[in-house]
């Protein structure tokens, strides 16, 4: 493992998250780009809207103004080339296969998804962690969030809590929805340890599913879109009779002609 790697590595079971910069190039960033412009335009399913989950901000239903605004492009994976073999990016699945020690497997239930946040209706996320709703044996999942454009606190770039993976904390401290109830006074003196990272475009975030992160809303006029799978090990099976048992995920091979193939022909 590479003294890089390993460093990083290091600092992530820290922190809870690490960001790796420039690992996408531009023509990777423009295709994916592009691909999921065209799809939002033509509505093209499965889409997770805005209104679907009330989030502060969001349109009250798809039926009034703004209804129809995204917010996930659902089913990445099968949308085209492009996101097939971002899954499979050499230098994020090695920097994966170092972490797990195990070979990878990608989510098709969980994220798989490109995400949007428009300006004019596009929601806020309360504190959280993804694990919150996941079912796997050790649950030790990685996402990979990769920025298509400027990401910061302006336009609904993440926030994380770090170390926040490694705190065991009681359910009051939580809503009905699981997520972190903002107005107590520790989870306030906690929200205030939060930092937000500003990404640009080929910048990959990885985080840990127990990481507590949020996000804003969009200020900007630009729509902010994002690319996320999730990782495990491939011995960190998703509970039998579960959502995350619900499709199988795509193991990522070590050889990555094998790759290419492989996720073509999944």
């Amino acid at each position: 493992m590479p003294d890089i790697v390993s460093q990083q590595i290091s600092r992530f079971v820290e922190d809870g998250f690490i960001i790796l910069r420039g690992i996408a190039s531009q023509t990777q960033c423009e295709a994916i780009l592009e691909r999921s412009r065209v799809a939002i335009q033509d509505n093209t399913e499965p889409i997770e809207y805005e209104a679907d989950l009330h989030y502060p901000g969001a349109p009250s239903s798809r039926f009034v103004h703004g209804g129809g605004t995204p917010r996930r492009l659902l089913d990445a994976f099968s949308r085209g080339h492009e996101f097939q073999a971002w899954c499979g990016e050499r230098e994020v699945v090695d920097w994966l296969r170092s972490y797990f020690q195990r070979d990878v497997v990608c989510s098709m239930t969980h994220h798989n998804c490109v995400m949007t946040k428009h300006g004019s209706f596009g929601s806020s996320t309360g504190w959280h962690r993804d694990l919150r709703y996941w079912h796997f044996g050790r649950g030790d999942l990685v996402s990979s969030w990769l920025a298509l454009g400027t990401e910061n606190a302006t336009n609904g770039g993440l926030s994380f809590i770090p170390g926040s993976h490694r705190m065991k904390l009681e359910s009051d401290r939580f809503d009905s929805a699981l997520f972190l109830r903002s107005e107590t006074p520790e989870n306030r003196s906690l929200i205030a340890t939060a930092v937000s990272p500003c990404l640009a475009a080929g910048d990959v975030v990885l985080f840990h599913a127990r990481t507590l992160h949020s996000a804003g809303r969009n200020q900007d006029a630009r729509t902010k879109i994002s690319l996320v799978f999730t990782y495990h090990a491939d011995d960190d099976l998703p509970k039998p009779g579960t959502r995350s048992a619900s499709r199988p995920g795509v193991r990522i091979p070590e050889d990555p002609l094998a790759a290419r193939v492989h996720l073509a022909h999944n």
